[in-house]
């Protein structure tokens, strides 16, 4: 992180706040009595657009008196805007925070914003002092808590190079003490590389942000290096000669592409450029440089996917194979990695769909259908899926689905009759006493319980969760019939063998066996398993692993319904969500997190095909099953209720749906719907070497938090965190601590209205997998 990016989520933070117990502040007010922010405000507002500042009138410029300001707080300033989520940020220069608070003799050009303090927060120290540039560097409290000389000479070059400081990587001024050498240094030499790019997108605000004599430097650093004045020859002419990085440029061109996200204005800059003529068969390295030429592609393949709406499947793969060939190498360019080029992106993954769906899953047995299924077919699934999550625009959108539609459909149509054939002919893996075995369990085991966890999906979770060490089995079933959510998640319980079917559910939900208590709303299967011995955890605990629990996690399910395709761009951090909550709950103590599921599902971007099946003839209808009145009859298929043999219901045929539009569906019979994963988690061998390690003692103090482990602890950090497995959670001032070699350490909370509030004191190891955890509060007393 630079010390830029540092700042600006240090302003912006000062507008946090409790929803429970506050509003949402009006607006920051930044005040800088001695102005040392000022040289530098203008590239802070390239980075910050809700960044204002007062001073004379000059609105292009975001800047203007207090009464303006006031107008933008109001919103009455319609050429002025900022995301709306943000508030706006005041810089106030030469005005200190003495001078808002005492109003009777506050200057009268200042009186419009002395309300502001109040409806309004301000950034500074703790001590109420405004943030100099020193203090920000220096302090442990909301600054960088550097090691910074505070001599006269080391203030005045630190004052001179802030515009350098603020571009430099914290982690490379942390562990030395900087002085006057360092700041001078910064200011003198620099890294030319990085000034080049800095001026060609930032222009007249970077120039700005400069004395004479540093433009001076730069341009004859330019001139000997690049042979390129910058005052005579201009950006633009700057951009021509990055875009078409010859000779010296070739340096700048490669640390462009290290971090491109940091000069967004460059592509525009470059689109503003005349290009040279080129073809498809011109030189790789003469068209990269070019946003144009990118643009005029992802136009082109636009449009060649859209046909592929009326092609048939078969000539529909080669097209797209085709393409991949022509357009595959703009995924490597600098365009793909700042999202300009979607569909490049995209399709690499139509491509694997164009390869894959060659192959056939409509023939041989059963076994052979799984075997397909489990080899290759599961990747078509998720290269669909890693597809469409690649696209936003409308117009990318609609050519993806095209594409989707061409290949994916036909092939996803051709298996699900076949195994529906092969159901008919014989019977189905997923009905009959052989689906109903009690599974055994034992002390330590916890079970996770996720709605919708499709076995594309799940094979995301595994390769995620081996890749941070944890030891996954797979253990391949099926999903009871129909697969929607009410009959599955009882068939997966631990107390199946507790729960029966009832004569005339339209809405196959099953009930108490004991009883005859249906199971819908969940309160009736939660106290069957506390009646069997079982702890229900909640979803923001971790229980101490002791016993056997049950909890859920994950809304894969929920999202789907609501989102229709738009799942496929979720997928991504619902998987992530899943993982954390297991290395949570192993953290705790469980021994093993055994992740079974309900149902998959079919996602198809445009809508499934629709089928008719009267409402007059059904008591109760989803997307791809029904129950049927009693005396009805269909030309549907009809399937047993998995929890009553007895009772029938209709299944939409092939991947059809008895509901117009619908993009996501599931309650049918499809290798998607109905084959399933469900895993066993475990510590991993090398996870295990450390055989014993806990927290003995956690003592809070204000807002440090201080622990006491024992056990193997070395190479262990300690962090604290709102949910102990996201490492985006931790709430702690600056990097994790180590224990020292008594087993003590202790971190910082950074902030202060998070006092009361339930945490997690977590063990880390060097690659941020969870050892060990224990739950408390900030403060130490609970809210």
């Amino acid at each position: 992180m630079r010390v830029m990016d540092s700042l600006v989520e240090a302003i912006r933070g000062a507008a946090v706040f409790n929803p429970e117990v506050q509003v949402a502040p009006a607006c920051i007010l930044w005040t800088d009595h001695d102005r040392q922010w000022e040289p530098v405000i203008p590239v802070l507002q390239s980075q910050i657009p809700e960044l204002m500042v007062l001073g004379d009138y000059a609105p292009e410029q975001r800047k203007g008196p207090a009464i303006w300001l006031r107008c933008v707080v109001a919103a009455r300033i319609p050429e002025i805007s900022w995301p709306k989520e943000r508030p706006p940020i005041f810089y106030l220069p030469g005005v200190s925070r003495q001078d808002l608070r005492a109003i009777e003799t506050c200057p009268a050009h200042l009186k419009p914003l002395a309300e502001l303090q109040y409806r309004g927060v301000i950034w500074s120290q703790i001590n109420s002092k405004d943030w100099t540039i020193l203090a920000y560097l220096k302090s442990g409290d909301g600054g960088l808590g550097l090691d910074v000389a505070q001599d006269n000479d080391t203030k005045s070059a630190m004052r001179l190079a802030v515009h350098r400081v603020l571009d430099e990587e914290i982690s490379r001024l942390k562990g030395k003490r900087l002085d006057k050498d360092d700041f001078n240094t910064l200011l003198a030499g620099g890294d030319l590389m990085r000034d080049v790019l800095q001026w060609l997108d930032l222009g007249d605000a970077w120039k700005g942000s400069r004395d004479d004599n540093e433009w001076k430097a730069f341009g004859g650093l330019c001139q000997s290096h690049f042979g390129f004045d910058p005052d005579s020859k201009g950006i633009l002419s700057g951009c021509t000669q990055l875009a078409k990085h010859e000779g010296p440029w070739q340096a700048v061109w490669e640390r462009y592409r290290e971090a491109p996200q940091r000069y967004l204005n460059i592509p525009k800059l470059i689109g503003n450029c005349l290009m040279p003529k080129v073809d498809l068969f011109s030189d790789e390295k003469v068209v990269e440089g070019w946003p144009q030429w990118n643009k005029e592609q992802e136009n082109s393949l636009r449009q060649d996917l859209l046909r592929l709406a009326n092609e048939p499947p078969h000539r529909a793969r080669q097209q797209i194979l085709d393409q991949e060939n022509t357009h595959g190498r703009r995924r490597s360019w600098v365009w793909a990695e700042i999202e300009e080029a979607p569909l490049a992106c995209a399709l690499e993954h139509l491509a694997a769909i164009a390869e894959l769906t060659k192959t056939s899953l409509a023939a041989g047995t059963i076994d052979d259908i799984v075997a397909g299924y489990r080899a290759f077919g599961w990747r078509v699934d998720d290269a669909m899926l890693r597809a469409l999550a690649h696209v936003e625009r409308a117009a990318d959108v609609d050519a993806v689905k095209a594409a989707i539609r061409s290949v994916y459909l036909p092939w996803l149509e051709e298996s699900a009759r076949y195994l529906q054939k092969i159901v008919e002919q014989s019977s189905y893996l997923g009905a009959g006493d052989q689906a109903k075995r009690a599974i055994e369990y034992c002390d330590g085991d916890c079970v996770l319980f996720v709605d919708g966890l499709r076995f594309d999906v799940g094979k995301r979770l595994v390769e995620s969760l081996q890749a941070d060490g944890f030891d996954v089995s797979e253990e391949l079933v099926w999903a009871a019939l129909p697969s929607v959510t009410a009959t599955g998640k009882a068939a997966v319980s631990p107390v199946r063998d507790k729960i029966q079917g009832r004569e005339n559910t339209p809405d196959f939900e099953p009930v108490v066996a004991q009883t005859g208590q249906s199971l819908k709303g969940g309160q009736p299967l939660k106290k069957l398993l506390t009646d069997a011995g079982w702890s229900i955890i909640a979803r923001t605990a971790s229980g101490d692993g002791q016993g056997m629990a049950w909890c859920e996690v994950g809304d894969i399910d929920h999202e789907g319904h609501e989102r229709g395709w738009k799942l496929a761009k979720h997928v991504g951090g619902l998987v992530q969500e899943i993982r954390e909550r297991i290395a949570e709950l192993l953290a705790a103590g469980w021994k093993r997190v055994r992740v079974v599921t309900d149902h998959g599902w079919l996602l198809l971007p445009g809508g499934l095909p629709k089928i008719e099946l009267p409402s007059v003839l059904t008591e109760n209808k989803w997307g791809r099953c029904a129950s049927l009145k009693s005396g009805s009859s269909t030309k549907e298929r009809l399937y047993p209720w998995f929890w009553d043999p007895h009772q029938f219901f209709a299944l939409a045929d092939g991947v059809s749906c008895f509901k117009k539009g619908e993009e996501y569906a599931h309650g049918g019979l499809s290798l998607q719907e109905c084959l399933l994963s469900h895993l066993t988690v475990t510590h991993g061998t090398s996870m295990q070497t450390k055989t014993f390690v806990r927290f003995r003692e956690v003592q809070w103090k204000n807002l440090r938090c201080n622990v006491t482990v024992e056990g193997e602890y070395k190479d262990l950090f300690l962090d604290i965190r709102s949910h102990a497995g996201s490492p985006s959670s931790s709430v702690i001032v600056g990097a994790k601590k180590p224990p020292n070699a008594d087993g003590k350490a202790s971190v910082v909370v950074e902030d202060e209205d998070l006092e009361g509030r339930h945490v997690e004191v977590v063990l880390l190891d060097a690659k941020g997998v969870l050892v060990a955890q224990v739950a408390s509060s900030v403060g130490g007393g609970e809210r």
